[in-house]
Order: C-alpha cells, then sequence, then structure tokens
C-alpha cells in the first residue's frame, strides 16, 4: 500500500503579524498598461499559490529572512512596479493594470515547529498549507486586489517559508521566477537587475481584425452526451501528491514500444496521469475526453519574445480521443496524442489563439473530461536562492481544479524524481491509485501525500 500522512499528523502553531504592504522603494510611473490577449484569459484569471522550504544556513546567523525578503521586495518593485498595482476592466472585458504603486501584500510570521518535523510534508499539497499562507479577507480578488501576496514565515530550526500567491493573468511561473530572480540579487546587494524586466505585451496581442485560423479543442464547448463527465466540487475533493522515482519511470517506459521514437519523460508520466484518471472517473467508452498540454513560448526563435519579457507565454493545445480509446490502448496510444498536442504549436496557432480571446469574449478553457498537463520542473522555483541556499522543495503549492504541475523532487530517501500532485473526488482518488499502482507494477508503489483541503 502507499503511504500517506494526514494533515492530523502535524499540529503546530504559527503567530502572524498584522498584513502590510510593500511598496516600490522609489517613485515608480503612474500608467495603465494593457495585459496582453493571451494574458487575458478567463482560464487564467484566478491566483496560483507557490511555497518553498528553507533549511536554516550557520553562515547567515543573526540575519532575519523576513527583513531581507522585505527590503529586497521593495527593490525590485521598483523595477516590476506593475506587481504593486491594481487590475482594472476596460472595453470587451480587456485587463489593464493600473500602475497605482499601492503595494503587494505581505506577512511576517513564525511558526513553532521545524522543518524536521514537516518530515513528508514538505511538498505540494502541504496539509497545514493555509497557515503558511493565510487567506486574507478581501485578498482574492482579481479586480482591485493584490497582484502578489507573500508570506514568510521563520521556523524553530532556524529555516524558514516562503509561500506566494500571484495572479496568474500578470504572469506564468517563468515570469515570477523572473521577479524572484530579481528579488534574490536585490538580497544579495545589486542595485540593478542583471536581467531587465520586458513589459511589450503587445507582442502577444490578436491581430486586426482578428481571424480564428486553427482548430483549439482546448477552448470547445462542453459537452456530456452520455451523461458520464463529472463537474468537480470544489469543496469536496481529494488532494494527493504522486512521487515517481527512477523505478516507477523504467517500469511506464518498458511498457512504450522502440517504434515510438524519443520519449520525454514529462511526456510517459503525463500519458499515464490522463490514462488512470480517465479510468478512475468510469468515463463512457463513446464521451470525448481531452489532455491540454502547457507549452512554453520563451526561447523559441518563431515567437520572437525578448529576453525579459515576463508575462504569461504560453499555450495549451489539446488532443481528443473518445475514453474507450484511451482507457483500452497500450500507454503509448496516449503519449502519442499527447505529443500530437504539442506538435500544434506555431507562430498561427499563437495568434488564433490570441484572436479567439477577441472574437469570443475571452471563454475559459474546456473543464468537462479535460486534464490540463504543465512540466514545471525546469522552471527555476528550486534555485530561488535568497542567501540561505536552495529550497530543499520549491514549486506551486497545490493542483488547481482539473490541472497538475509536474515538479522535480527529492524525497527522504534521497531518491529524484517528479512529483505530481491532482485532486479528484474522493471515490474517483481511491480508483485512480489504484490505477497507478497496477500501472507502476513492476516497480514499488508510488508514495502518496493525501490531505482533505
Amino acid at each position: 500500500m502507499a503511504s500517506s500522512v494526514s494533515s492530523a499528523a502535524l499540529v503546530f502553531t504559527v503567530k502572524r503579524c498584522d498584513p502590510e504592504f510593500v511598496r516600490p522603494a522609489k517613485p515608480t510611473p503612474r500608467e495603465v498598461k494593457q495585459l496582453s490577449d493571451i494574458d487575458d484569459q478567463e482560464g487564467l484569471r484566478f491566483q496560483l499559490p507557490v511555497i518553498m522550504f528553507y533549511p536554516s544556513n550557520p553562515l547567515m546567523k543573526g540575519k532575519d529572512p523576513v527583513k531581507v525578503i522585505r527590503e529586497a521586495l521593495g527593490k525590485a518593485l521598483v523595477y516590476y512596479y506593475p506587481f504593486a498595482g491594481r487590475l482594472i476592466e476596460g472595453e470587451n472585458r480587456k485587463l489593464m493594470v493600473d500602475c497605482t504603486g499601492e503595494g503587494v501584500l505581505f506577512i511576517e510570521a513564525d511558526a513553532d515547529t521545524t522543518l524536521e518535523n514537516l518530515g513528508d510534508a514538505i511538498q505540494p499539497m502541504c496539509p497545514c498549507f493555509e497557515e503558511l499562507l493565510y487567506d486574507v479577507p478581501g485578498s482574492g480578488g482579481i479586480l482591485g486586489s493584490p497582484l502578489l501576496f507573500i508570506q514568510v514565515t521563520r521556523l524553530r530550526c532556524g529555516g524558514f517559508i516562503f509561500a506566494l500567491r500571484f495572479n496568474h493573468t500578470m504572469c506564468d511561473s517563468p515570469g515570477l521566477i523572473q521577479f524572484l530572480n530579481t528579488v534574490v540579487e536585490m538580497a544579495k546587494g545589486l542595485s540593478i537587475p542583471s536581467l531587465l524586466p520586458i513589459w511589450q505585451r503587445e507582442l502577444l496581442n490578436a491581430r486586426n481584425p482578428p481571424q480564428i485560423t486553427c482548430v483549439h479543442h482546448e477552448f470547445e464547448e462542453e459537452t456530456n452526451t452520455k451523461g458520464t463527465l463529472i463537474t468537480m466540487d470544489e469543496n469536496n475533493l481529494v488532494h494527493r501528491s504522486f512521487f515517481f522515482g527512477p523505478k516507477e519511470i523504467r517500469a511506464l517506459r518498458n511498457q512504450l514500444p522502440s517504434s515510438l521514437g524519443a520519449c520525454s519523460t514529462f511526456e510517459v508520466l503525463a500519458a499515464c496521469m490522463w490514462k488512470c484518471r480517465t479510468i478512475a472517473f468510469a468515463v463512457d467508452p463513446d464521451e470525448v475526453v481531452r489532455i491540454s498540454c502547457i507549452i512554453n513560448m520563451r526561447g523559441k526563435p518563431v515567437f520572437k519574445l525578448p529576453s525579459g519579457y515576463y508575462g504569461n507565454a504560453f499555450m495549451y493545445p489539446a488532443s481528443i480521443t473518445k475514453a474507450g480509446m484511451l482507457c483500452k490502448n497500450p500507454l503509448e496510444y496516449a503519449v502519442r496524442l499527447l505529443k500530437k498536442a504539442k506538435a500544434e504549436i506555431s507562430q498561427e496557432y499563437m495568434k488564433s489563439v490570441a484572436d479567439l480571446m477577441v472574437i469570443k469574449g475571452r471563454p475559459s478553457f474546456t473543464k468537462l473530461g479535460n486534464y490540463i498537463v504543465s512540466d514545471a520542473q525546469h522552471a527555476g522555483f528550486r534555485d530561488v536562492d535568497f542567501g540561505w541556499g536552495k529550497p530543499f522543495f520549491g514549486g506551486i503549492a497545490r493542483a488547481i481544479s482539473i490541472k497538475s504541475f509536474f515538479m522535480r523532487f527529492r524525497n527522504k530517501k534521497g531518491e529524484e524524481g517528479i512529483v505530481i500532485p491532482i485532486c479528484l473526488p474522493p471515490p474517483v482518488m481511491e480508483r485512480f491509485e489504484h490505477e497507478i499502482k497496477s500501472m507502476t507494477k513492476e516497480a514499488k508503489p508510488t508514495r502518496v501525500i493525501t490531505s482533505m483541503l
């Protein structure tokens, strides 16, 4: 059986100071800046949580991480001043940043626990996450709310936990890391970022006139012809993180034929998660299901994004199939569909998405029968070093509805692997865990952490 840790096993007290606003350390421009049409999607109008666990560092004795980070944050906001503003909405629901300089929300806290006591909870779905990033009343909105919220919690062992929540319409994970790296540089004494931020959101705007020129399965009208696609109740979900080490990954790769060609570990694991998830939902064989794969545009010459661009620069093209075909076919079938989705990416596809947003009123992605996967292994969360060294774990704090994030992780045995958080209704989660164990049966069972959020 896969081992689990419940929230009852973790009991500690967090003492928080009153929330405060950290403003840019110097005067900044008072202006209104438009987001791009890739930023401005209904599916990005939410706040994404991140968490990083830092061990004690004797070389930093006498230095307070709260003070160091708070001061560096104010200096970084001079260059990233839009984060200190608030979102407003214009014609056709167009989002804009009113650069008011009001600041980002910040909480100083202390917890009477240690990293050792947290144990297996140091990964996504930390059972006590709400204590480590307190939900300040009125801070969770999209319009008129802080665009960044940070809580730094000192631990009894001398380590600390850095948790934040960011408005996803403002940036993606690489954009956030770019900002955090500037905070790091300010904390270490630099006065100018080594990489200056670039706004230029017009680079990812719709054409004039807009024209949808590609097929976008990720934004198709939802169908539930057999009535077996379940709308997930956010108040009744089980949250778990699955760790895939070398043995589990090898067991999955052994199921793939050599004729498939090279496959990334992300592709193999995403295919496995999608197939097991679909089986667990007991979807009618004739129902259409889909997988949407988040693809980063940065570093690809065709998109011509300048270094320093920190807006959302990704798409999530989808592949579709009937549930019966996905469930009865070998893993290879799901991998080929995932590769097909990734191959859709082009400059024309990006422009077509931006045009679709304008023409169709900025719709959300398809939710019913969809599973969105994001490869965050190389986003840079594990490299954010404020002076105390790299975090023991750093990454997205939890799965979000139908989205899972794939992140690098070293477990307590020292094994390097990938941790994947997912949330499902309780009975579906039981079947999902069974399917995962079955698919990796040549290896040791995947390790699981459970919490009811």
